[in-house]
């Protein structure tokens, strides 16, 4: 990490944090992450994640009878299975990693070998001269845009007392009878956020979302770099230690009753083995409930292209607003509320403004 990394309002923190597995510096070594099997079986033992993509499919059983799948990164080809399951003509697993020399085997064990056929290699070189008519796959990352994945993003102060003595309380605290305290300001920089679960009561303020991005309209460009300034109004007392983020992912489908299919990671739903990303602040700040607080977050993505940097600014209350804006102070309420029922932006300049 480089860079200040205070955490006074108007100061930077977090800045260039990488996510936690930024370490995967080519395309090669990412797919090699993918050839271990560790990975893959805790994948398939979170429940969560796995269910949601089988009701998905189950539930559109009529979109996919009788149709072209491809299923891209197909790991341990468990999305190929489902598909095959419900009935498509053909299914497409594509695998970059070596796991592709296991999934014949896979598919021949479990009676498909007349419907999936594997192709090991990245999407982009595949060439086919047959039409897709749907593409499947499980491409969510720790706080969703890790590997380049995405959908809704969301995010509150937290305060996480176990994580913060851990990262911050150990140096000042004699080890083995010594005085290591000079290494307590070097460890509060933190240069990669911390996939943790959050208790829901250790969130200090309703979760606002950030970004909602449409994987139907977004392009690469847009995803290179993400922006978001605002404010959120403290719900309890308590210490402000850390950004917790969070995704949720919606499926064009619905259940027999017509419930929108989604998966969320979200810390007051069952725990995903993306739990949550935590972004440490290097130093806490104590609110009262009532008090108002926010931030700049900048999400660059990175040179090699598989993660993004995280550059965080803390700011005071009485920095400028984004309008409209949901941090419940007064001003900023009027504002939303003028807004409301002034739709029509010629009427009023505050539309493009900031408060």
């Amino acid at each position: 990490m480089s860079g200040d990394s205070r955490s006074a309002a108007g100061e930077r923190v977090g800045e260039n944090i990488e996510d936690p597995m930024a370490t995967c510096t080519s395309d090669m070594e990412y797919f090699e992450s993918y050839q271990d099997f560790d990975t893959h079986r805790l994948m398939l033992a979170d429940k969560v994640r796995t269910n949601a993509y089988k009701d998905a499919i189950y539930n559109a059983k009529h979109l996919f009878e009788g149709k072209v799948i491809m299923d891209i990164g197909a790991g341990t080809g468990i999305l190929s299975l489902f598909c095959a399951n419900v009935g498509a003509k053909k299914v497409i697993a594509v695998e970059a990693s070596e796991l592709a020399r296991f999934l014949p085997k896979v598919v021949e064990a479990n009676g498909f070998q007349n419907v999936i056929e594997v192709i090991h290699s990245k999407v982009e070189d595949v060439k086919l001269d047959l039409k897709i008519d749907i593409m499947v796959s499980e491409w969510m990352g720790f706080y969703l845009l890790h590997e380049s994945m995405l959908d809704s993003i969301f995010a509150s102060p937290c305060k996480i007392p176990e994580l913060w003595k851990n990262c911050h309380d150990f140096w000042n605290e004699k080890q083995y009878g010594f005085d290591l305290s000079c290494f307590s300001d070097v460890a509060k920089i933190k240069n990669k956020p911390e996939i943790v679960s959050v208790a829901s009561d250790c969130l200090l303020s309703d979760a606002q979302l950030l970004w909602d991005l449409d994987l139907m309209k977004i392009s690469l460009d847009e995803l290179k770099s993400l922006n978001d300034r605002r404010f959120f109004a403290i719900e309890e007392d308590g210490d402000m230690q850390g950004i917790c983020i969070w995704f949720t992912c919606a499926f064009p489908v619905q259940d027999e009753e017509g419930v929108d299919a989604t998966l969320s990671t979200a810390p007051w739903l069952p725990e995903t083995h993306w739990k949550q990303t935590v972004v440490v602040l290097p130093e806490q700040t104590s609110f009262e409930a009532g008090d108002i607080t926010g931030w700049d977050l900048h999400l660059e993505k990175s040179d090699h292209g598989r993660s993004y940097k995280i550059q965080l600014e803390c700011l005071d209350a009485n920095e400028e607003h984004p309008v409209p804006c949901l941090c419940g102070s007064v001003k900023c309420e009027l504002v939303r509320h003028f807004m409301k029922t002034h739709p029509d932006p010629s009427e009023s300049i505050m539309n493009n403004t900031n408060v």
